[in-house]
């Protein structure tokens, strides 16, 4: 079922409604009681529209009406965005010295009649909403005061019994699992805790099921239970669940209180070793977690607990042992299930004809069960190639659409979400299968399109986006996720990008050429497989005019399609986000400074463009502008200075020194990459006091750093690579002598958590001091590689905070920091007078790295208990 998520959208309009900016200019325009009304109107509608948003799966017309209402919400948040407009406007002509020349870059035609025409704008946006509120009688909804993180609840309970020979390629996991369960710790205080983690449908269960009937477990341990805890974690609830899996009490268990039933579960438990299963664990609360496990201590030495969940964060927040985290099945065990399900014994032999389509279809499964299981009884005693053909040709999100155990089963994780995370998942499927996620731009995406809103003042956007990120992160919503040099890296299921598909099909469409139906509604467009697009080509370009992202990447659009880029500009007058990566443009439209609501462009790696049109830096609400890649770009824009809100930026020029660049004050993110000409960055880099990543790399003539990098009091992360000419000891214009480098230290106001310097840089043979002097105290971080002659860290003595340390290809290093009481990680790798130095036991340097719990030296893990050596 597509979801409307007009409670999110009203909720963002609201919040634009309480912007200050608007407070200011509404009185001077004129249309302060229109948005008073608006306002007012709004707020009655959103009382109920998450009432609205549960009911609407069964009425047609409660659907239609939250159809128009997201509608009118949109163009009532573009009319809105105007003001912001006129009010960043304002700001810039205010700022700038140059006042005449800026008035006249960002001047209207005509100010009057601008206002006039957004006032009338206004009147109604207002009308529509007032005709929309006398609707929603109609529909008899409630106001429901649970706020944003009310959750659906669904009944579900699962039983311990289980055929063995049904559950196919979980042999080894079981194995493990029973040996772990089998080792009787030397803590006989607390209890362990054993999270088997994935998403649904992968079989969590089901392995949890073959562990607890097996002989062995069943005679190890004195008592079995078996618990299904769901969504509902009541502590009363669950002790007389454990009490009558205990086979305790008597019938009148359901009259007792909790004091009463504790007394009755201790003595159950009491001196017994057991095992617990707690399946299909949501519970994120600590507190009610500890409350129930402070009730299941009572038990024998080597008791277990066994919990399954969806959700990284519960595994973490209950295991004492690391959790397994369960991964689909290998192809070759899918395939065996597969054919379990799709023939009766041994008939898949009379039909290879079948067996070669089913193959293919079970590589669409990704090796989920349920979905194994449910296409191939989908499939049993059919035997027309036909049927077997329209099955494997069919999209996966409409066939767990009309499947709705699969459905059900993926969409019960995506219904326990917050409304603002389910947006956010929902977006994602305007990106392919398997793309390569990374935490900064999907944080700037999600920010672009206002889906990440501080709940106080003064909150950090990106930090807010990071918590969006790993609260998905930990339910287990993206996967194969890495921690790289500068951000997190990470991919979606195939099948959770179905569940996004299907969930956000009226908002979000991802079409090729030869389609040209898209859902009414569709506000964001992805173009996929197309080869040279024109404008004729594309009728779908006269349909809407409200997209608020069109996504064209892969693409060969160059001069020839100057015709569809000036369409699309001319057309999309409302984007928040425009990408055109990896095309072959030369040249940019002037008509893009047009965009006045585009908050993200990307043209990275487009290889042929050779100019940007100054009129981009009109774009004043711009966050984002990726320019990496584009390696024939001959210059940036000289008013680059003007894009004020601008966070993030990516730059790869042909330019000797960078220009403009100390007037983005709300940048978050600058990285500078293959400048190959470029031999200083800029003057004033001082002013970006909320710079917090900062990237040099493939800048192969850059000298020296800016002397003002030393003030960047908000800069996290500092990265630095293949700068062969770079000296870190140089400051811009002059090396470094004596009586300067204390000039130099004094007030530096640098506090990394994470620095990475990357090779080759020949001048490079002791880490600077001014790096260190208060990074010393706050480095999480260190990475060295391909640094051929850097001697020494011992001048980098006292690292009280380092926590990963990680040297590669460092030929002449010899020495380590001194003192880093909170490393947890060492790498090190052809290294050799280093690795010599610490080698376990004999090496100089073993006894100040002995406490590290994780050691690899050239490739091989230090065993723990060589770890722990004094």
């Amino acid at each position: 079922m597509a979801e409307s998520f007009a409670f999110n959208i009203a909720e963002n309009v609201l919040s634009k409604l309480a912007n200050i900016a608007y407070q200011e200019i509404r009185l001077a325009w004129g249309v302060q009681s229109d948005l008073a009304k608006l306002k007012t109107t709004l707020t009655t509608i959103k009382a109920v529209l998450l009432d609205a948003e549960e009911k609407q799966a069964h009425d047609n017309q409660l659907r239609v009406w939250l159809q128009e209402l997201r509608d009118a919400c949109y163009d009532a948040d573009d009319v809105l965005d105007e003001f912001e407009i006129e009010a960043l406007r304002k700001q810039v002509v205010k700022q700038r010295s140059i006042r005449k020349k800026v008035s006249h870059f960002f001047s209207s035609s005509n100010p009057l009649a601008f206002r006039f025409k957004l006032a009338h704008k206004i009147k109604k946006v207002t009308e529509r909403f007032v005709e929309i509120a006398a609707l929603k009688k109609d529909f008899h909804l409630i106001e429901r005061h649970d706020g944003p993180g009310h959750v659906v609840r669904l009944d579900r309970e699962t039983h311990s019994f289980v055929q063995a020979s049904e559950v196919i390629g979980r042999d080894e996991e079981k194995e493990r699992i029973i040996k772990m369960l089998m080792q009787d710790p030397a803590d006989e205080e607390d209890i362990s805790v054993l999270p088997i983690v994935g998403i649904g449908g992968l079989g969590k269960t089901a392995l949890a099921k073959l562990v607890f009937n097996d002989g062995r477990v069943d005679g190890h341990f004195g008592l079995t239970m078996w618990v299904c805890v769901s969504d509902d974690f009541d502590l009363k609830r669950l002790v007389l669940k454990i009490i009558k899996a205990g086979k305790e009490g008597d019938g009148d268990l359901g009259n007792m209180d909790l004091e009463q039933l504790q007394r009755v579960l201790r003595h159950c438990l009491n001196g017994k070793k057991y095992l617990l299963i707690l399946d299909d664990v949501w519970n994120e609360d600590n507190r009610k977690w500890q409350e129930l496990k402070q009730l299941l201590v009572g038990g024998a030495n080597g008791s277990k607990i066994v919990v399954t969940t969806r959700s990284n964060q519960v595994g973490k927040m209950v295991g004492t042992i690391p959790p397994h985290n369960l991964e689909g099945l290998p192809y070759d065990q899918s395939l065996s299930l597969f054919l379990k399900f799709a023939f009766k014994g041994g008939e898949e032999k009379r039909h290879p004809n079948l067996v070669k389509i089913g193959e293919e279809i079970v590589r669409k499964c990704k090796g989920v069960p349920l979905v194994v299981k449910t296409l191939g009884s989908l499939l049993f005693s059919k035997f027309s190639e036909g049927e077997w053909n329209r099955l494997k040709d069919s999209e996966m999100w409409e066939l767990m659409e009309k499947e709705n155990e699969i459905f059900s089963v993926l969409k019960l994780s995506y219904d326990q979400l917050p409304p603002h995370l389910k947006q956010c998942f929902a977006y994602c499927s305007l990106f392919p299968k398997d793309y390569g996620f990374d935490e900064v731009d999907t944080v700037q995406f999600w920010m672009a399109h206002g889906l990440i809103r501080p709940s106080k003042k003064n909150e950090d956007l990106e930090d807010i986006g990071r918590q969006y990120l790993n609260d998905l992160l930990s339910r287990c919503f993206f996967q194969d996720y890495e921690y790289g040099l500068d951000f997190i890296a990470f991919k979606m299921h195939d099948l959770l990008h179905d569940l996004a598909l299907s969930v956000a099909k009226n908002e979000c469409c991802t079409i090729n050429p030869s389609e040209q139906n898209i859902a009414q509604g569709v506000r964001h467009l992805c173009l996929t497989n197309c080869d040279s697009p024109e404008e004729g080509d594309f009728k779908l370009l006269n349909k809407v005019r409200h997209w608020r992202s069109f996504r064209c990447t892969d693409t060969n659009i160059g001069p020839s399609n100057k015709s569809f880029i000036e369409a699309c500009l001319k057309r999309f007058q409302h984007l928040r986000v425009l990408d055109f990566k990896r095309s072959n443009l030369e040249v940019l439209p002037k008509r893009i400074g047009d965009l006045k609501h585009l908050r993200y462009l990307d043209l990275t790696n487009n290889h042929s463009i050779k100019k940007l049109p100054n009129s981009i830096c009109k774009l004043q609400n711009l966050q984002t502008l990726y320019l990496d890649g584009c390696d024939k770009l001959e210059e940036l824009p000289r008013d680059m200075g003007y894009l004020t809100s601008l966070r993030a930026l990516t730059i790869t020029t042909k330019q000797k020194l960078l220009r403009g660049l100390e007037c983005l004050k709300s940048l978050r993110y600058l990285f500078i990459q293959d400048c190959k000409n470029l031999e200083y960055l800029f003057e004033g880099i001082e002013n970006l006091t909320s710079l917090q990543l900062l990237g040099i790399s493939g800048c192969r003539n850059l000298i020296s750093l800016p002397y003002g990098l030393k003030y960047l009091t908000a800069l996290h992360t500092l990265v630095i690579g293949d700068c062969v000419k770079l000296d870190l000891n140089m400051t811009l214009g002059f090396k470094e002598k004596e009586d300067d480098n204390q000039d130099y230290l004094v007030g530096s106001s640098l506090c990394l958590l994470k620095l990475v310097i990357l090779g080759p840089l020949p001048k490079l043979e002791a880490l600077p001091q001014w790096l260190l002097q208060r990074s010393a105290n706050t480095l999480k971080c260190l990475f060295i590689a391909e640094c051929e002659n850097l001697t020494t860290l011992s001048e980098w003595h006292n690292l009280t905070s380092l926590e990963k340390l990680e040297i590669m290809d460092c030929p002449k290093l010899s020495t380590l920091p001194e003192k880093m009481q909170r490393l947890k990680h060492l790498t090190i790798e052809e290294c050799p007078v280093l690795s010599e130095r610490c080698e376990p036991e004999g090496g100089e340097d073993w006894p100040n790295i002995a406490h590290v719990s994780r050691i690899y030296l050239d490739g091989d893990e230090v065993s723990s208990k060589q770890s722990s050596a004094p």
